[in-house]
């Protein structure tokens, strides 16, 4: 099997290709789940404070007996913490058990308060603190991110999006990549739908190649250069969707993946989602 890949990022730190979503997980289910992809062999986790998981999080990392310059850890600056990103910041590094956090990124850009310009500032000094490695954001539109970028002079080294095969967000996913800014999927497997399952080149691939659809699915994002964190609790699944080492898709069944896009959003709007 060949080895996970990693993502250099335009800050020069670098981050596993694939890692452990737990968005929705319960304090139950995440510190089993966390362990399980840890002992699988994930190495990047991605939770926010909005999640109520952090604790259960810090308690599977400190399990885990894994030196902490191996593991990758993302989590997120909730809306409502928009003013005060610092004690954001140092309440999720107390449940988390961190010293630091290797990604931070603000959740949403929550236009109608007008602070993300404020609140970016607070986390790029954050950042030159110490606390945090790299910054960046979630569910920003060009609008919001060329503002950030012509204020302040710093583009997030990462702009995590709602990105599968029925809403690939092409034209943000291009001009992230023109400004350095590495794309990362969620919701990478549309939730899990038969929208993207049961779909025949998904299907036909996944015969050819032995994987399942959900194996296929996550393997484009790979393949297009994205990087992804589907989730699970479920142990067979968190096995299964790290299991795409072994194979790659063609440059044809990529775009053949492509032509399922349909606009199909599940998540909020960025321009008007307020939490």
């Amino acid at each position: 099997m060949t080895n996970p890949t990693v993502i250099k990022l335009s800050d020069g730190n670098v981050m596993p290709q694939l890692g452990l979503g737990v968005w929705k997980a319960s304090h139950e289910d995440v510190i089993p789940a966390v362990s399980k992809a840890l002992e699988v062999g994930y190495r990047s986790i991605d939770t926010a404070s909005a999640y109520n998981n952090e604790d259960g999080v810090g308690e599977a990392l400190q399990n885990a007996g894994l030196a902490r310059e191996d593991l990758f850890i993302t989590t997120k600056l909730w809306n409502g913490d928009q003013q005060n990103p610092r004690g954001a910041l140092e309440t999720s590094l107390q449940k988390l058990r961190l010293d630091y956090i290797d990604l931070y990124l603000m959740h949403w850009p929550v236009p109608v308060q007008d602070r993300y310009v404020d609140a970016w500032k607070d986390m790029m000094a954050l950042q030159n603190e110490g606390l945090i490695k790299s910054i960046g954001v979630c569910n920003f539109n060009v609008a919001h991110l060329q503002r950030i970028i012509d204020e302040t002079g710093v583009a997030p080294v990462i702009n995590q999006i709602e990105l599968h095969p029925l809403f690939q967000q092409r034209q943000l996913h291009a001009w992230n990549a023109t400004h350095k800014i590495q794309t990362e999927s969620w919701s990478p497997l549309a939730q899990g739908g038969e929208g993207v399952f049961s779909q025949k080149i998904v299907r036909d691939l996944a015969d050819k190649y032995g994987k399942t659809p959900a194996q296929i699915v996550i393997r484009w994002h790979l393949d297009s250069g994205l990087v992804v964190i589907p989730k699970s609790v479920t142990p067979s699944r968190i096995i299964e969707n790290f299991d795409v080492w072994d194979f790659r898709l063609e440059k044809e069944e990529i775009a053949e993946i492509a032509t399922l896009d349909a606009g199909k959003r599940l998540g909020p709007d960025p321009d008007s989602f307020s939490g």
